[in-house]
């Protein structure tokens, strides 16, 4: 079974910098910019789902939470088509609000992506005790892979960039698709923000997005 959904945090002190793994191709762009007031995303139980044929298997998608988040994009991270996952979410965003959203730019954050995982570093622990130390970087920032729900959205996430300000609506949504071989692909969405280990990325089928001031 294929899995993408993962978030460890991981402390190495090398020369004085710390470097935290939280979470679960080409490189993308990060952001220094910040935003503050951002409020925590909203997610209520859902039901439904659709399903699709994409690259010969057959997509179901089962909605579980509807799902509002209004984020700073601190990091874009791009991944080629060559697998289900590349086909199915071909942009990653790295997402803070709350304090994270706040401090960004007076705390010397560096931000990465890669292979389905994002990363975050600062030069001292001091510098995010402001934001509640490690778990508020974990709690106020997270990956997200994107699927779209239609051309519009495809094309709208296309042109999401490290600084901007937006709202994504649509749901958190587990997955499963089948080949007739017998092929079977899996991916399943984090269901809360404090959860870290395998499979606490949010996989959102994406209904719309918006930039904001």
């Amino acid at each position: 079974m294929l899995r993408y959904m993962k978030k460890n945090i991981w402390i190495l002190i090398v020369l004085a910098m710390v470097t935290n793994l939280i979470s679960c191709g080409v490189i993308g762009s990060t952001s220094r910019k910040s935003v503050p007031g951002i409020p925590d995303p909203i997610q209520k139980e859902a039901s439904g789902g659709t399903s699709f044929e994409l690259d010969g298997y057959t997509v179901n998608i089962d909605y579980k939470y509807s799902y509002d988040i209004s984020a700073l994009v601190v990091s874009t991270h791009e991944y080629s088509d060559y697998d289900i996952a590349g086909k199915l979410a071909p942009k990653d965003l790295a997402l803070a609000w709350g304090p994270v959203a706040e401090y960004n730019d007076r705390i010397d954050f560096n931000w990465s992506q890669s292979n389905r995982w994002y990363y975050w570093e600062t030069k001292t622990y001091d510098e995010i005790n402001v934001v509640g130390g490690v778990d508020g970087v974990s709690q106020h920032s997270a990956n997200n892979h994107l699927i779209a729900a239609d051309d519009t959205v495809k094309k709208q996430i296309k042109s999401i960039n490290a600084g901007d300000y937006v709202n994504i609506k649509g749901y958190l949504v587990n997955l499963s698709a089948a080949k007739p071989d017998g092929t079977n692909f899996w991916w399943n969405s984090s269901k809360e923000r404090t959860d870290t280990g395998d499979g606490s990325c949010e996989l959102i089928y994406v209904t719309s997005v918006e930039w904001l001031e």
